[in-house]
């Protein structure tokens, strides 16, 4: 009884979407999902119907839609194959003898997915499938307001696992079901986005999932939705003190999710199948192969997930649903609706790391969801964001800057020369470091130098606004940065088209600093194109240490004092176009022992070897 709460707002917010769309031109499609499927355990194969009830909430008529038939990818010569074998530094994961692993799958190793048939409200319609899309023309246009039916049987191969998804991990999962089963794709205030799967993450449509999974009644199953048939099922699901006698050689297992956007399933003959029960948050699942070497740490995983889940509810926003489910599977880990997918032979920190990382997407992809083809440093960035701050925390790692290694990695790739905006579609970055930094190092120190811009409990609350104002809208990067100028005071356009529209840097130095009477004139240098306003600690020989404040013109506001315990003089405002300032400090040069710009390294200054002024030693 407990997720009917859930249940009821799915069908609140369904219903509510068109309303929304009338009185503030916001809209977005609605999607009801009913899927069975039977899974033969030997052969990997699988066949299944669905129904799916499409509401079109846009202001378009719509003659045609697209599915995303995912295992498609994972066979020679496709797209992900090709890009696989002439990207510079493809993924390790997919290689094997410096050879694609997609290359060389035999007939019975590939995935696919096809659709045999496929109706709406009834009537036949033309579909074809290009590689990863399935292209469907409509019998007839679906109007602006309206809903159909469309009715599809379908038939696929699970894939040896080779990414995210597939069949006989290394670590011995049997089934890691992730992208298995025909998904239509977003159509949104910019149009279709049926991207071809060709390495990167994903963009959906939300609707409810009722979802049955027939398989060898062996095999415990775990993922997204929650279990309607418990007490048919046992495998750890059923009532305490109760009994689940089984008949046959299959079981079929029925699950519900109401409002996600995607539904992910695993299952093994040998999972350890754990629940753990929050005092004020959602049941947690553990499932995890029953390998003596990594279950004392699966079971130590089990508060820290809890403590988890409570940071990220606590930081960022109230966690929608009563399930979380933790699952070893898949080939590293990759985040799901209400589920994670991580390898578990890992040693605990690293355990607890992934866990971290994924569980956090359930807040910035799954119910924020940006599309993450096109900005996929709002999701990668931002989760490492909090992730990086939730691992201080829960760890007990007490470091001082906790971001530190985003920022090593991002001055790594400014000085390759491989950067790319961060407006590059995801899979045309030209190299996985480029792509992988700018959204993940890249992206995360958009927040944590938006906290040095605005302080950071701007931030804190910009995070929760962001949240509160765009869950289950699928925020775009205008929606965060005009949070932050609501929260801040603050004109934060140039912020966002330098950082994430460009590749231009941050390099402020000081010039010098000369004697000027009883005072002393500092000269500071912009040499990088990219503004920002200026923190600068100065330390006296005397043992005196007091801050100035440069606002950046542009920002039309300040923060507040970054220093209370510390002096500060606010400045006047440097004017971009201006390469150099000067300003006095009310103290001679001879008592000047140290000056520093950012004293809290968060400004992401490519250089900071002329950031420090040194007294010489007397």
């Amino acid at each position: 009884m407990k997720h009917l709460k859930s249940l009821f707002f799915s069908a609140f917010l369904g219903a509510s979407f068109f309303i929304t769309a009338q009185n503030n031109a916001y809209w977005q499609q609605h999607v009801d999902y009913t899927m069975d499927v039977e899974m033969d355990v030997e052969t990997f194969r699988y066949t299944g119907t669905q129904k799916l009830v499409y509401t079109n909430n846009s202001p378009d008529e719509l003659s045609r839609v697209f599915y995303h038939l995912y295992y498609n990818a994972f066979q020679p010569g496709s797209e992900m194959d090709i890009r696989l074998q002439n990207i510079k530094d493809p993924d390790k994961r997919m290689m094997e003898d410096d050879k694609s692993r997609i290359a060389s799958l035999s007939e019975t190793e590939i995935g696919y997915l096809h659709a045999k048939s496929l109706t709406q409200d009834g009537q036949p319609v033309t579909f074809t499938e290009e590689g990863t899309i399935l292209v469907v023309d409509l019998a007839k246009p679906i109007p602006s307001g309206g809903k159909t039916t469309l009715e599809m049987r379908f038939e696929g191969q699970v894939p040896e696992q080779i990414r995210r998804s597939g069949r006989n991990s290394r670590e011995g999962v049997a089934l890691s079901m992730s992208q298995w089963y025909p998904k239509l794709s977003e159509y949104d205030f910019e149009g279709w986005h049926p991207n071809p799967y060709i390495a990167r993450e994903f963009h959906g449509v939300w609707g409810d999932f009722d979802v049955k999974l027939t398989l060898d009644k062996d095999y415990t199953v775990g993922g997204t939705g929650y279990l309607q048939n418990p007490q048919e099922i046992g495998h750890g699901y059923e009532a305490n003190d109760t009994k689940v006698k089984t008949k046959g050689k299959t079981l079929t297992w029925h699950f519900k999710a109401p409002n996600v956007h995607d539904f992910m399933w695993a299952a093994d003959p040998d999972y350890i199948h754990d629940v753990y029960e929050m005092v004020d948050g959602p049941t947690l699942h553990f499932l995890y192969k029953n390998d003596p070497e990594i279950i004392e740490n699966w079971k130590k995983l089990q508060p820290k997930t809890a403590e988890a889940m409570a940071f990220y509810s606590k930081n960022i926003g109230e966690y929608p649903y009563d399930q979380y489910s933790v699952i070893q599977g898949g080939d590293g880990g990759m985040e799901y609706a209400m589920s994670t997918l991580i390898t578990g032979g890992r040693n605990f920190g690293g355990l607890v790391g992934v866990m971290a990382h994924e569980m956090a997407h359930s807040w910035f992809q799954h119910i924020l969801a940006t599309n993450e083809s096109e900005h996929e440093w709002m999701d990668e960035g931002f989760t490492s964001f909090i992730s990086s701050l939730c691992m201080n925390e829960i760890m007990d790692r007490n470091k001082e800057n906790p971001f530190q290694g985003s920022y090593r990695g991002y001055f790594a790739l400014v000085n390759s020369g491989l950067e790319m905006p961060q407006t590059t579609h995801a899979d045309r970055y030209t190299t996985n470091f480029a792509y992988s930094v700018a959204a993940y190092s890249k992206g995360s120190i958009f927040l944590s130098q938006l906290g040095y811009i605005i302080g950071q409990d701007k931030l804190m609350e910009t995070i929760h606004k962001y949240f509160e104002d765009f869950k289950f809208k699928h925020p775009v990067p205008n929606d965060i940065k005009r949070t932050a100028e609501k929260v801040s005071g603050m004109e934060l356009n140039w912020y966002l088209t330098d950082w994430a529209q460009t590749t231009n840097t941050i390099d402020y130095g000081i010039k010098s600093v000369e004697a000027d009477g009883e005072n002393t004139k500092v000269t500071m240098e912009r040499i990088g194109e990219m503004p920002m306003p200026l923190d600068i600690l100065v330390v006296g020989k005397d043992g005196t240490q007091k801050t100035y404040y440069v606002p950046l013109r542009m920002m039309y506001g300040e923060k507040d004092n970054p220093y209370p315990n510390l002096e500060r003089t606010v400045l006047e405002d440097w004017p971009w176009a201006y390469p150099t300032y000067e300003f006095s400090l009310d103290m001679p040069l001879d008592n000047v022992k140290a000056i520093m710009i950012d004293p809290s390294q968060l400004m992401a200054d490519v250089d900071g070897e002329n950031n420090v002024y040194q007294a010489e030693e007397e």
